[in-house]
């Protein structure tokens, strides 16, 4: 099995625009005779990069004809987008799949098309091959781009298609179409793929190995997503502090990041998730620099002990993971943090939990992702012995929580009184503060003021703050 990246071409690009416009005919001609467009209804599961590749399949349904909808009893296509990263995104995924058997034997026409992490899985495709029978379509991540073709062969065949294997490097394709939601915000993929092997972690084995894209791919999408208005980018990868390894150009992550700076517009940039044994002081003295890029640092660290980060394969240490907060703090006193956090993974003692513990209180993160361990078949930790009690766990997990919420109120409540420049982006359900906004480091803000309005920055005055939202009014 190839080691190198696919680059795919343009021509193969083209390709599937081909199979796009075979589909957009035939379902021009049954939306003729309907009386109305055929229509797709997609749901994604899991993270933001799943979200993104969502957007990528809703923009190829666009082009070949498909309206959206937003309840899958109304559409001809339904595009379910799973998630392998913990037990309960797979269950919830199989039980909607599960759902859709009626809907199947009232509507035989209706195509259902099961994609992402989760069908990659070893185990997974002779399961739905199975117990699914309503699914006509299963594929994985590697041929997301391939989607057009698929989906032709589903429509114009009698035969179930699954296409789950492919070459482990992965693939990089350029120039297909995307639905976005409009708004404020859009995700941006700079890279794909993961070469970490958390022991804990299947992304690895249904995403492939890191590999980026081309710098000027990236700014070309970043400056379209300026054009069209959005002023909210997070620019995506599994690791993206490992950005540029595998670029025959000569780049890092840092360098992207003042080249997408230097983008002219008024918006914000973020990034997630970078890892800590990659995380330098290089990006933070660019994050400083940058004024596009927002003072805000997603860094999981999963464990304060460093006997389970060495169980986890996380390659740093606690110490060194204080060493860096304590010199991007020293840079940006203002960043917000935030980071991720698996309570009773297999080994975890009372002392090795209550390092994680003390390690929180003595950071005071601003937000924290906490997980009970899911254990995950196909990965190393999942043959590990854990001999820890569930209600042991649950136990430490609630106790981390208080510790955490200890921490948040008091850096909400450092708030008032300040002012803040934030980007409004939505309604609020209360009437005193109507609207919703982001800091730049990502804190919600219900705000009011006359000269408020949705996709526009404005500064204003905390007055004031609770463990989960911040209130403010328009300076």
């Amino acid at each position: 099995m190839s080691n190198k990246k696919t680059v795919v071409t343009q021509e193969q690009i083209a390709h599937q625009y081909e199979y796009m416009q075979f589909i957009a005919k035939m379902t021009g001609e049954k939306a003729q005779a309907y009386g109305h467009p055929l229509r797709a209804f997609t749901q994604t599961f899991g993270c933001q990069q799943n979200e993104a590749d969502t957007q990528q399949i809703a923009g190829m349904l666009e082009e070949m004809g498909y309206e959206p909808v937003d309840r899958a009893e109304d559409a001809d296509v339904i595009v379910i987008n799973t998630c392998a990263i913990r037990e309960h995104a797979e269950s919830r995924a199989l039980g909607n799949v599960g759902a859709l058997s009626h809907l199947k034997k009232a509507r035989p026409d209706v195509t259902i098309c099961l994609c992402g992490c989760m069908v990659q899985q070893e185990h997974i495709p002779e399961k739905i091959k199975k117990s699914y029978p309503q699914v006509d379509l299963v594929f994985g991540t590697h041929a997301l781009w391939r989607f057009p073709e698929l989906l032709y062969r589903s429509l114009t065949g009698d035969k179930r298609i699954f296409d789950t294997t492919g070459d482990a490097a992965g693939y990089i394709a350029e120039g297909l179409p995307v639905l976005r939601d409009g708004g404020t915000k859009a995700w941006l993929s700079i890279m794909y793929g993961c070469n970490n092997f958390c022991t804990y972690c299947i992304v690895p084995y249904v995403r492939g190995r890191e590999r980026s894209r081309a710098s000027a791919d990236i700014v070309k999408e970043l400056e379209a997503l300026i054009a069209d208005g959005y002023k909210d980018i997070t620019l995506l990868g599994q690791n993206v502090n490992s950005y540029g390894k595998d670029l025959d150009e000569q780049i890092d992550f840092s360098d992207l990041l003042e080249k997408l700076n230097a983008v002219p517009g008024t918006f914000l940039l973020r990034f997630m998730t970078s890892h800590p044994k990659d995380a330098s002081h290089k990006l933070f003295d660019t994050m400083a620099r940058c004024d596009k890029v927002a003072k805000q640092l997603h860094l999981p660290f999963q464990s304060g002990s460093d006997t389970i980060l060495r169980r986890m394969n996380r390659g740093y240490t606690a110490e060194h993971y204080r060493e860096l907060i304590t010199y991007a703090r020293s840079k940006m006193p203002d960043i917000t943090l935030s980071s991720d956090i698996i309570v009773g993974f297999p080994g975890e003692t009372e002392q090795d939990f209550e390092q994680t513990r003390q390690l929180v209180a003595e950071i005071g993160f601003d937000m924290l992702f906490t997980f009970l361990y899911s254990k995950r078949s196909g990965t190393p930790a999942a043959k590990m012995e854990d001999d820890t009690p569930h209600e042991v766990k649950q136990a430490r997990f609630e106790r981390l929580l208080k510790t955490q919420d200890e921490c948040v109120q008091v850096r909400q409540d450092a708030y008032a009184g300040k002012h803040v420049r934030v980007l409004v982006d939505g309604h609020s359900k209360g009437k005193e503060y109507p609207l919703t906004a982001r800091t730049e480091g990502g804190l919600l803000v219900c705000c009011a003021g006359n000269n408020l309005e949705i996709g526009n920055f404005a500064e204003v005055v905390i007055e004031k703050t609770s463990l989960r939202c911040l209130f403010g009014r328009s300076v």
